[in-house]
């Protein structure tokens, strides 16, 4: 229980705002590293409860007198609900703490405890400075080479095509095959490159982790608004599976954020077989038990007539 405590915002003032994106003269003239500093001030008392001038410090690396203006300058919004902790000279958030400078981002938060458990971040460098405990399924690593990466979006920015060595899965041994990449895409599993593919002639997926020796091969001659998968979209229309009980249901619009009657997912027509595999709904739904299963494709007809074939190589 935080004790000594002086009230320090009016309670009143309760509204919430949106980030803005607007140039620093459309906010008051707030330098964008200041912007930074009160948004950390904001973001560590909503989701840890508290702040102080040291978090400013070893966060930022400002001066315990440029932490305190920052938190004078955030102070200056109004925040509701916000006390002072004179034993532990911090600002403590009570449960009326509303924040002022933008709608709280749990994706945000989210994303940067996976970009952790890769070793792509450092737990100080995230938004807060600190992270909980947490753990995540494993996966198998899916190496990408570097170098064939840099080479893929030189191809993709400059129009050119590449000759690689691919491994295919209905070949046995690797080949060179000249591609046109134009984009990038991921199944939730793996990185591709969609690209044209001069051999067969057609847009397809190419694996980027079975690429190797990447090397220019001239001017690329497709065009990519040409790819009609790529440019296409199907609505997936998903809604709990209809054998789940009344409870399971609502546990399960919950998670999968159906609101209603069914919710609608956009995804490329290039993308669908991925999707519907990883979403459990490339096979009828009474292939599973409706616990296992737990949504259905409501417009099943609609996609599988508009779907295509596979075009992985």
């Amino acid at each position: 229980m935080v004790t000594k405590t002086k009230r320090i915002s009016a309670a009143e003032s309760s509204g919430r705002g949106t980030r803005s994106r607007a140039p620093a003269a459309a906010r008051g003239g707030v330098r964008w590293n200041v912007e930074q500093r009160l948004a950390f001030i904001e973001e560590r008392l909503f989701w840890l409860g508290a702040v102080n001038r040291t978090d400013l410090v070893a966060r930022f690396g400002v001066s315990m007198s440029q932490a305190s203006a920052d938190i004078a300058q955030y102070l200056a919004r109004k925040p509701a609900g916000l006390d002072y902790d004179k034993s532990a000279k911090r600002y403590v958030a009570g449960e009326t703490f509303r924040p002022v400078l933008g709608e709280p981002d749990a994706a945000r938060l989210l994303g940067e405890l996976r970009l952790v458990e890769f070793g792509l971040l450092a737990p100080a460098d995230t938004t807060l400075g600190e992270i909980p405990p947490f753990a995540t399924a494993p996966l198998p690593e899916r190496p990408v080479d570097a170098f064939v990466l840099r080479a893929l979006i030189g191809a993709i920015r400059e129009r050119e095509a590449l000759s690689i060595r691919y491994q295919s899965m209905s070949r046995p041994e690797l080949a060179r095959r000249t591609i046109e990449p134009h984009a990038l895409a991921h199944d939730g599993f793996r990185w591709h490159a969609r690209a044209f593919d001069r051999d067969s002639g057609e847009f397809r997926d190419f694996v980027i982790g079975r690429m190797s020796a990447p090397r220019a091969a001239g001017p690329a001659q497709s065009r990519p608004e040409d790819d009609t998968d790529w440019n296409s979209f199907i609505i997936l229309q998903i809604a709990p599976h209809p054998k789940l009980t009344e409870a399971q249901s609502r546990a399960i619009a919950i998670d999968y954020g159906i609101r209603g009657q069914s919710a609608s997912l956009r995804v490329r027509r290039s993308l669908l077989f991925y999707a519907l595999k990883r979403l459990g709904l490339d096979v009828p739904p009474d292939t599973r038990s409706p616990n296992d299963q737990q949504i259905v494709l409501v417009n099943r007809k609609e996609v599988e007539a508009a779907s295509r074939r596979r075009t992985e190589t």
